[in-house]
């Protein structure tokens, strides 16, 4: 019987031992990297008279952040300060046409890169939390330069879930306008999870749990309902019914069920609208493609062929900086989307 128990002990510590490995690997898999726009990304030549002053601050480790403060040349007729939040894969640049076109309404507008991407420092992202981090230092940042400008948010995905989650240490910010964003980090581990390793994720959650703890602290057990109970921030929740990245029942259904009376809180539910493209007018980019498609088809040779990659490499950036309508690529806001957006933050900054 000893032996017995001793076997199953032994066996129960190897179990444990392999999930946890297990569970901190797909999380360094997926945060411990850096993150970096691919070709075409936006800059501020690609719309017309925005103007960018580049800045960096620290964030909580020392590592320098960079962002951009966007203008219009026409100037900025609002008082309050829009400052925006960008989801995983890359950094702010994703993101351009969304900051041209707060800058159109006349909001001074600042964009900045997360730790580990783009132009910012770090190996990588570290984890879902290091997004509510830096917000944080950006909020302060901005607030220590423009003291007299009121401060508005808005996030998408996991920019999203930064916006909403930092109320809890800046609950002086005006209006929070969030898309696609998840209330938890651990929610985006167990949606993402289930893509990845199916029921698996559920005896791996505990674990991914304690080493999400261990790298951020308190941040890691902070969620969205802790940061609306530590603010009085108006907030407008808006969530696609067939997202399939943060499912709605993670997001927007969350919320609504605890705060659907509570008219501190707005929400928008769109249906068909995905993920990605929640805001964005697809027009000119189906164009584009169909361009791309029969220019590319006009090389010459089998762009399925895997020894002609390289080449299809080479003719893609060719025809993005050569051949591509860059305005027209860029040109993407859904302005009725935005519409609530703006009424949002005029309501709440009294303008």
């Amino acid at each position: 019987m000893k032996k017995l128990i001793i076997g199953i002990i032994i066996f129960l510590l190897a179990v444990t031992a392999g999930l946890s490995i297990l569970s901190v690997g797909i999380y360094n898999q997926n945060f411990n990297k850096r993150f970096e726009a691919s070709e075409p990304i936006a800059g501020p030549d690609d719309f017309d008279a925005l103007k960018a002053e580049r800045v960096e601050f620290e964030s909580d480790k020392g590592q320098k952040l960079t962002g951009y403060f966007y203008s219009k040349e026409t100037g900025n007729d609002k008082e309050a300060l829009v400052i925006m939040s960008h989801g995983i894969g890359a950094g702010h640049n994703y993101y351009m046409p969304v900051a041209d076109y707060f800058a159109s309404k006349g909001y001074l507008t600042f964009a900045f890169d997360d730790t580990g991407c783009d132009e910012s420092e770090g190996k990588g992202l570290g984890g879902l939390e290091q997004a509510v981090i830096d917000l944080d230092h950006a909020i302060t940042f901005a607030e220590e330069k423009y003291p007299e400008k009121p401060i508005v948010l808005f996030g998408h995905s996991m920019g999203g879930y930064s916006a909403m989650n930092v109320l809890k240490y800046h609950p002086e910010v005006k209006a929070v306008a969030e898309c696609s964003g998840f209330v938890k980090a651990t929610d985006m581990f167990e949606s993402e999870g289930k893509n990845q390793v199916g029921s698996l994720i559920y005896a791996l959650l505990p674990f991914v749990k304690l080493y999400d703890r261990y790298l951020f602290g308190e941040y890691a057990t902070a969620d969205v309902f802790d940061a609306f109970e530590a603010s009085e921030t108006p907030v407008l929740v808006i969530h696609s019914a067939d997202d399939e990245i943060v499912p709605i029942e993670y997001g927007l259904d969350k919320i609504q069920s605890k705060y659907e009376n509570d008219p501190r809180f707005e929400f928008i539910r769109y249906e068909g609208r995905g993920h990605n493209n929640i805001f964005t007018d697809l027009t000119n980019q189906d164009e584009i493609n169909e361009e791309f498609r029969e220019w590319i088809s006009s090389r010459g040779y089998d762009t399925e062929a895997s020894e002609n990659a390289e080449r299809l490499k080479t003719d893609k950036l060719d025809f993005i900086h050569n051949v591509m309508d860059r305005k027209k690529w860029f040109d993407v806001i859904d302005e009725e989307f935005f519409e609530p957006v703006i009424r949002f933050y005029e309501e709440n900054t009294g303008q």
